[in-house]
């Protein structure tokens, strides 16, 4: 029997991060609309923290292959002047403010955030609305940000556990518009310009892909006051959020690159359900108790590698998978194919379920603590769920999650895998992958 759970569950509790840490009825939240906008606002009267998100909404499926990255450039050139705050006054005010600014671009969604403190919040939204507003596109400046971005870019190619992770994005998620990268590629980076810039700006910053969520100690009131006056003046569009397909089932596939590392890198992704579907929420316990059996038999015992885990991509359609660098690679696999078949073929005990359910919970009570993880598990609810209330219902959702719901999880979605591996290829055995 599976007894063993996982100790560390960082990897699951990323979705519970944020959650208001209640277990009752989360009055301190709402929801309403703005000059169109949906908007939530959770007020927290605990600290003068006050965290504005933007979600625009849509990411990938928002852009093409030849233009992936193009919000991102747009988001990062405003930072470098505004049509009312030109470069040398918006850095000058921003530091003065001693506010933040954050761009997170996700195959979902795009967020863009302001960090700052009550008594500076009007002035520091003015500064966050007009850079979605009126970023003023300097030529200059796009050329500084293109060179930055495509730097990163190379870096990442040059990080063995980037490169693995987009080689195994690529494979995986073909036919899906997932195959899309949010951040972009050498090749639609360096084809973005001024006037395309602008152009995306235009047509794509509107109101009905904007998701609003403000958490900190601020009245409805003056948030309305605040988005009436700047993005409610944005024009209104058409878009429509919705969830996207599920990644297709694809019989499993294998990209093996040879270079000479330390150690090999290997990643592989299987297709799971949509964010709406109760398999989501036994997937990831599934993919947890994974992660727990490997890393003690493979990492505490066998010392095979230094990580290995079944990371679960918490997207609007998801996926697991397994990934572990090592210098082992067959053995390795074989233990974690293993793993695989045992937790298909026998059943989690209910003891084991209730201690993991025990740490997922005392990790959801320590994620509450920063206004940024309420603020991104409230939109997350909204835009997976269709409402900000599932939020609480996490730990009854957790409950819900029965062991013949594990073991059918894992029948169900882990299978056919989409391997990336990159170190030495002398060392894996191709059909060994392709077995799983």
């Amino acid at each position: 029997m599976l007894r063993r759970v996982i100790t560390g569950i960082g990897l699951v509790c990323v979705a519970a991060g944020g959650v208001a840490a209640q277990t009752a009825a989360d009055t301190l939240t709402s929801s309403f609309s703005v000059d169109g906008m949906p908007v939530i606002l959770r007020r927290n009267t605990s600290n003068n923290v006050v965290v504005a998100n933007v979600y625009l909404l849509g990411g990938v499926r928002q852009v093409t292959r030849a233009n992936s990255g193009i919000e991102p450039f747009l988001l990062s050139v405003s930072e470098r002047g505004t049509t009312h705050y030109p470069k040398a006054v918006l850095r000058s005010k921003t530091s003065a403010l001693g506010s933040d600014f954050v761009v997170a671009p996700s195959t979902d969604w795009t967020m863009f955030g302001a960090r700052t403190i009550t008594t500076v919040l009007d002035s520091t939204w003015a500064i966050f609305a007009d850079r979605l507003m009126y970023p003023a596109i300097q030529p200059a400046e796009v050329e500084l940000v293109r060179s930055q971005l495509l730097s990163a870019e190379k870096q990442e190619r040059d990080d063995p556990d980037s490169y693995v992770s987009n080689l195994a994005d690529s494979i995986a998620f073909i036919g899906h518009p997932y195959s899309v990268s949010s951040t972009g590629n050498a090749t639609s980076l360096a084809s973005i310009t001024p006037a395309s810039l602008r152009e995306y700006q235009r047509s794509q910053i509107v109101k009905s892909r904007i998701l609003v969520v403000v958490v900190g100690d601020v009245t409805r009131a003056h948030l309305e006051s605040l988005i009436h006056g700047t993005l409610g003046r944005l024009p209104a569009g058409s878009y429509k959020w919705s969830l996207p397909d599920p990644i297709p089932l694809t019989p499993s596939s294998t990209v093996l690159v040879q270079r000479e590392l330390p150690t090999n890198y290997i990643l592989g992704y299987v297709a799971g359900p949509q964010a709406s579907s109760p398999d989501y929420t036994a997937l990831r316990v599934a993919a947890t108790v994974l992660t727990g059996q490997m890393f003690a038999e493979i990492r505490g015992r066998q010392n095979l590698t230094y990580d290995v885990h079944a990371p679960f991509l918490e997207r609007a359609a998801s996926a697991s998978g397994l990934y572990v660098t090592t210098v082992s690679p067959d053995t390795t696999l074989k233990l974690m194919k293993y793993f695989i078949d045992q937790l298909k073929n026998e059943t989690v005990t209910s003891e084991g379920l209730q201690r993991l359910e025990l740490q997922f919970i005392t990790q959801y009570f320590l994620d509450n603590e920063t206004n940024a993880s309420q603020a991104d598990f409230l939109a997350r609810s909204q835009l997976y769920q269709g409402d900000y209330r599932r939020a609480m219902s996490f730990v009854n959702d957790l409950k819900s999650v029965t062991p013949e719901a594990v073991q059918a999880a894992a029948r169900k979605y882990i299978k056919s895998f989409h391997w990336a591996y990159l170190g030495d290829t002398t060392k894996v055995n191709r059909n060994l992958l392709e077995s799983f």
